[in-house]
């Protein structure tokens, strides 16, 4: 299996699937790049955006072999490296357009990375993002490759925030993945690249009060029916005393419609003083094209950040992830980290994580970007690396 892997926030969402090496959303913390970080290219309303992170990562016991211990590059523990242009024009009358294009590479190779979308749909280079769209005092609406608004909705209750490294966006992504999975006529959805990024689409958003939202809609684009091919997602945020967040996405199939994958999720952070506690839970379901159910996974996310000095952000989380089709696919993982900001756009970061991984464990329920710790076994990991934005 080749996984040859946004007031204004963009997410940072990675991810690369191989049989041994898991997603880096892979959506996806979100990643603040103010406009003055932004490089100006001369040209009217246009800038260029990026991120480059890399690190080491230190596995007791992989994946690979007899198990035993590796040490790698790890490309993007903190944030998946970008590379990106945007823009934004006043068209007059209260009406603004703009762009997006953003493009995904690898820093320990400099190659780009790959991608999540249907086998034989072709080459990704603007991967994360590639579209233009119309905002207003009505919110905005946007056309093209671009981030679903379900994953969007659980940044700020997320544990770890969708960081690329030791946090449930592995097991978002890989729960969704198994519908782009193969080639025509197998259980897929062209549009959809791992519950994540959606093509040919269309989203709404706007904030109401304390609510921010989403709706997007994959047009599908096959003879038939218009729900042959599809994907539907929306998300929620309230931010008030507290954060709360909800979402629900469908993905169909593209020859008999049936939804291939059903995910919905909810949460909650609490802040207190220089204390946020968070708690999160997802859930997907994965079915055949036919309407067999191959998966049913929860995943159950806690943690607490502790701003601890002004430039230290320590993180305690704790993950338990299990397919209830399958006992033994199960994974629980306790991660402490430390993000240290020499600056606000260069960050030190360093986090271990202890997983136990059930006897029958799969990506599905990992949360660890290099590929699954020794299936059956106990095993530590620690990632140490440099974060810029620009």
């Amino acid at each position: 299996m080749t996984f040859t892997k946004s007031k204004t926030c963009r997410i940072r969402v990675h991810a690369n699937f191989s049989k041994k090496n898991t997603v880096a959303a892979a959506v996806l913390m979100l990643s603040m790049v103010p406009a003055s970080q932004a490089l100006e290219t001369g040209l009217p309303g246009v800038e260029i955006f990026g991120i480059i992170d890399a690190g080491f990562l230190y596995q007791s016991k992989s994946d690979q072999g007899g198990g035993g211990s590796k040490t790698s590059m790890e490309t993007s523990g903190l944030r998946q490296s970008v590379l990106g242009f945007k823009g934004n024009r006043d068209l007059g009358k209260g009406l603004s357009g703009f762009f997006n294009l953003e493009a995904h590479f690898d820093t320990n190779n400099g190659n780009f990375h790959g991608t999540g979308d249907a086998a034989g749909t072709g080459n990704v280079l603007f991967r994360r993002q590639a579209n233009l769209g119309l905002s207003g005092d009505w919110g905005s609406v946007t056309l093209g490759r671009q981030y679903g608004p379900a994953l969007l909705a659980h940044i700020a209750t997320e544990p770890r925030a969708f960081k690329e490294q030791f946090s449930n966006l592995y097991a978002w992504a890989y729960n969704q993945y198994a519908a782009t999975a193969g080639g025509p006529g197998t259980d897929r959805n062209t549009n959809n690249d791992v519950g994540i990024f959606f093509s040919n689409a269309i989203q709404y958003r706007n904030t109401v009060g304390p609510v921010n939202f989403g709706v997007l809609w994959a047009l599908g684009g096959k003879e038939g029916g218009m729900e042959k091919n599809s994907a539907y997602a929306l998300g929620a945020t309230y931010t008030g005393p507290v954060t709360l967040s909800a979402s629900y996405q469908e993905v169909k199939d593209e020859a008999t419609a049936h939804s291939n994958v059903k995910h919905a999720g909810l949460g909650i952070a609490i802040p207190f003083g220089d204390f946020t506690f968070k708690g999160n839970y997802l859930n997907a379901k994965n079915d055949t094209k036919a309407g067999a159910n191959v998966s049913d996974v929860d995943g159950i996310g806690v943690g607490v950040d502790w701003k601890w000095h002004p430039r230290n952000t320590a993180t305690v989380a704790y993950y338990d992830n299990k397919d209830k089709r399958n006992s033994n696919d199960h994974t629980r993982n306790l991660v402490f980290s430390n993000d240290f900001s020499f600056r606000p756009d260069t960050t030190f970061y360093v986090q271990m994580a202890y997983v136990d991984a059930g006897s029958a464990a799969t990506i599905k329920t990992s949360i660890v970007a290099a590929g699954i710790p020794a299936v059956g076994e106990q095993s530590f990991l620690l990632n140490v690396g440099l974060n810029f934005t620009f």
